[in-house]
């Protein structure tokens, strides 16, 4: 047996599992990278991947899967630097465990990610945000219930699995009203709830069971709702919505555009990128430069897409001033 092998097994397990406590989707995506890393490393060396051995990724192989996965797989820029951090990741655990390499490790570690052109995110006006909330048909129980998720999400800028995990002893509706939450890295966070979310809240809690553990948006059979269900379901209402908000026709809305627009809405309510940083969930504050970039990008060139109403910054700033 490689060194490799037991090298790798003890990164997963020992560092990923049990050191860091890595979720479950980051474990599953550095797995990936490195079942892609193998697989194009024992292609191009005819050697079995239970024979490669940390010498045959050096930073020359490495190299080459990284332009692989832009010119033969035709990811994006973001997706080959994710795999690198993962490759970096698991080279920085092997540097402890084997110095004999040290020169090879360093190399890889060595690899800088590739800068990537800034875009513009994608987010809602304040129109465009009233015309979804009135999408769902709140005659129904169904309906109701995606009206209180979509306005939760454009208010807190919650992830979407992190949405769809709320239970009803989650939300506090007294005294400075919030939603707790636990967020990538099993991290902990509190996001402030306005008025209206808060109304709209207790609105909905009163017709779930009292039960702390009562998942706040079930599925019909009481279940957790899947990603691709909220998705669904967003999609379904962005298409009535264009009815009567014809510019929402040209976007795709998508749950982390709920996620951005909740951002933005910070942002041009004179928020500190700081706070939109511990607000969003995000362990870098530089994370949460890109809506700073954005909105320079709309100010050098077109009109900004959202237009903060005094009402919702007003909001904002009583539902931080009351988390405070």
């Amino acid at each position: 047996m490689t060194a490799l092998a037991p090298t790798l097994e003890a990164f997963f397990t020992e560092r990923l599992a049990r050191q860091r406590r890595a979720s479950d989707h980051t474990i599953a995506a550095y797995r990936d990278t490195w079942r892609l890393l193998l697989a194009f490393t024992a292609s191009r060396a005819g050697t079995p991947p239970s024979r490669l051995d940390i010498a045959d990724l050096d930073a020359a192989a490495v190299s080459a899967f990284l332009d692989h996965l832009e010119k033969d797989r035709g990811n994006s820029i973001r997706t080959r630097n994710a795999r690198l951090a993962a490759i970096h990741s698991a080279f920085s655990y092997a540097a402890l465990r084997h110095p004999e390499h040290a020169a090879l490790i360093a190399r890889v570690l060595a690899i800088p990610a590739k800068r990537a052109d800034k875009a513009l995110v994608t987010y809602l006006t304040q129109a465009e945000a009233d015309a979804l909330l009135a999408a769902p048909d709140r005659a129904t129980r169904t309906g109701r219930r995606d009206h209180a998720m979509l306005h939760l999400a454009i208010i807190t800028g919650l992830r979407v699995s992190e949405l769809t995990a709320l239970t009803r002893g989650d939300v506090h509706l007294g005294r400075g009203p919030h939603v707790s939450c636990t967020g990538k890295g099993r991290k902990q966070r509190i996001t402030p709830l306005t008025a209206p979310a808060t109304a709209v809240l207790r609105g909905w809690l009163a017709e779930l069971p009292a039960h702390p553990g009562q998942l706040l948006f079930p599925g019909r059979a009481g279940n957790r709702l899947s990603s691709d269900a909220v998705e669904h379901r967003l999609a379904r209402h962005a298409r009535t919505a264009a009815a009567r908000c014809p510019s929402l026709a040209g976007k795709t809305i998508t749950p982390h555009v709920l996620r951005h627009t909740a951002a933005m809405n910070l942002l041009h309510a004179g928020v500190e990128i700081s706070v939109i940083a511990l607000w969003l969930g995000h362990e870098q504050t530089e994370t949460a430069q890109i809506y700073l970039n954005s909105r320079e990008l709309h100010q050098t060139g077109e009109k900004p897409q959202v237009a903060m109403s005094g009402r919702y910054s007003s909001g904002l700033s009583r539902a931080l001033g009351m988390a405070a």
